[in-house]
């Protein structure tokens, strides 16, 4: 018996991501973390370089240790397959690349320290998951929970804590999955 004639691809946008942040982590491992400065962190750079447009985008796939790997990808692991089933790939790459690059861009214009991980991805996701039962255009109560919990527990460690975590990200992150998933259901809402 073939086990991998059971296994199922069920996720192709988030495994493809998932499989692009584990090349990236590995090629800074190998490389003493220059693919990161060069492809998978934004920073404030010139317009007029071409691979600041590559950084807009690539620097939710780089990630700055194992440690950072691991705690972004077991959330998009975990939550990331759902929404793909609800929402579709089309949707959730959409989401992914909006969240990537005003994530970037915000951080350009607004910091320069650099930017790398896909905790914004993962916080858009954690509040796309909770407005998914929105019906007859009602809020769910869930979702204004977990929306004070994370974004406020955002605004509280980035006005009170110091440390290298970019708070701001999660937060656009947040708001980003929060209007996509409003949007969305609402847009079924009216179709019935």
């Amino acid at each position: 018996m073939n086990v991998f004639k059971k296994v199922a691809f069920n996720s192709p946008v988030i495994l493809t991501f998932v499989i692009i942040c584990l090349g990236a982590l590995i090629l800074n491992t190998l490389t003493s973390g220059m693919t990161n400065e060069l492809f998978f962190s934004v920073y404030s750079s010139s317009l007029l370089d071409p691979l600041t447009y590559v950084r807009l985008v690539g620097h939710v796939f780089g990630h700055a240790d194992l440690n950072h790997f691991t705690g972004n990808i077991t959330m998009l692991l975990i939550i990331g397959p759902l929404l793909e089933e609800k929402y579709g790939s089309r949707n959730i790459g959409i989401i992914m690349f909006i969240t990537a690059v005003t994530t970037g861009l915000i951080n350009m214009m607004f910091f320069s320290t650099g930017l790398l991980g896909a905790s914004g991805i993962v916080f858009a996701f954690i509040l796309l998951s909770s407005i998914t039962s929105m019906k007859n255009g009602k809020i769910p109560l869930t979702f204004i929970i977990v929306a004070i919990v994370y974004i406020g527990g955002q605004v509280y460690d980035g006005l009170f804590i110091k440390d290298n975590i970019s708070n701001l990200t999660h937060i656009v992150g947040g708001i980003l999955g929060a209007a996509f998933g409003y949007y969305i259901n609402k847009k079924k809402i009216q179709r019935i």
